[in-house]
């Protein structure tokens, strides 16, 4: 946020009460109905402002991927909203939100297999250009040797396929292709966490540059604590599909006031010597989304968890300085 009497961004993405259902059918299939669901994603409400990035961390099957695939319409939502500019997608028919594309991309974790192994890097990313429209195949072709540019790619790779690219490469070439629209909001999947360190770095000092020269807002979703420290605004923690703690990202590095949140701050050696001056280890398994625990979703392997957090749902609450808590105990 903007202090000192400046203008508040404008919110460009607002998502309230999100939820995601996955049906599981019997043996039989379909034929008989579903015999349950899998709970990906349950209330999840949080804000975007225009030219920020919000970081969502979180365990692997924790909902992160989830939210952002629903967020984009990938994946219909099963309850809640999800307004862009005032504009309720989840109310949008097929063709409203086709116009829409062009203005919220998504960056895949698996850059290789998302991109077409029979066509040519020219021809990939002139397709979203022909989809929506724009220009004629001279000013196509302009606008894709502008893009490579921009990435750190050189022109003739316009000519090559997919496979002689490297993973750093082909990672760039998916920031490329999510650019070519010139979007307002950018959805990035665990974009660098199949690269070397090395190369992470490059692409995440990429993303800042993009940002601050396209004005962008980036949705940042990854596993990875140092990579979300670097380059977040504010960042939303999740545990088994809800988000459970929120604050911006220094804020929440100095003092993290959920237990989950320590924990999995925890794992990163250095902050746990010199914040947390301890190791917290949490006991058991991460609950089946089939059916996950009543009450306080984390409580089967919080060590300070009380028979109210075994049976009252936590409200995300607002504490004060852009906090908000799923905790009774915070």
């Amino acid at each position: 946020m903007v202090d000192n009497g400046a203008v508040e961004p404008k919110v460009l993405l607002d998502v309230q009460g999100l939820e995601k259902k996955f049906p599981v059918y019997g043996p039989f299939g379909k034929w008989l109905g579903t015999s349950s669901h899998v709970h990906a994603v349950t209330d999840v409400s949080f804000r975007l402002h225009e030219g920020e990035t919000y970081g969502l961390v979180g365990e692997s099957g924790s909902g992160k991927s989830t939210t952002g695939r629903t967020v984009l319409g990938l994946l219909p939502p099963t309850g809640g909203q999800v307004r862009y500019r005032d504009r309720n997608l989840v109310e949008l028919s097929k063709a409203e939100m086709n116009k829409l594309r062009k203005e919220i991309q998504l960056v895949f974790q698996d850059t290789y297999s998302s991109l077409n192994p029979r066509k040519r890097i020219g021809s990939i990313l002139e397709e979203p250009l022909i989809i929506h429209k724009l220009g004629d195949k001279a000013e196509r072709r302009r606008r894709v040797f502008d893009i490579l540019r921009t990435v750190g790619l050189q022109p003739e790779h316009y000519y090559r396929y997919p496979h002689e690219f490297s993973g750093g490469q082909r990672q760039r070439l998916g920031l490329a292709r999510a650019l070519i629209l010139n979007p307002k909001l950018m959805i990035c999947d665990e974009p660098v966490s199949a690269l070397d360190v090395s190369i992470q770095s490059q692409i995440l000092n990429m993303l800042r540059d993009l940002q601050r020269e396209l004005g962008l807002t980036l949705l940042f979703i990854t596993h990875d604590i140092g990579v979300v420290r670097y380059i977040s605004d504010r960042i939303g923690i999740m545990y088994l599909g809800r988000i459970v703690e929120e604050a911006p990202t220094e804020a929440l590095f100095d003092r993290p006031l959920h237990p989950y949140t320590r924990a999995l701050f925890s794992a990163v050696p250095d902050f746990a010597r010199k914040t947390l001056k301890k190791r917290v280890i949490l006991q058991g398994e991460i609950p089946s989304p089939l059916s996950p625990p009543s009450g306080c979703v984390f409580h089967t392997r919080c060590p300070h968890a009380t028979e109210t957090c075994r049976s009252e749902v936590p409200e995300l609450r607002e504490l004060g300085e852009g906090r908000r808590v799923a905790c009774h105990l915070a």
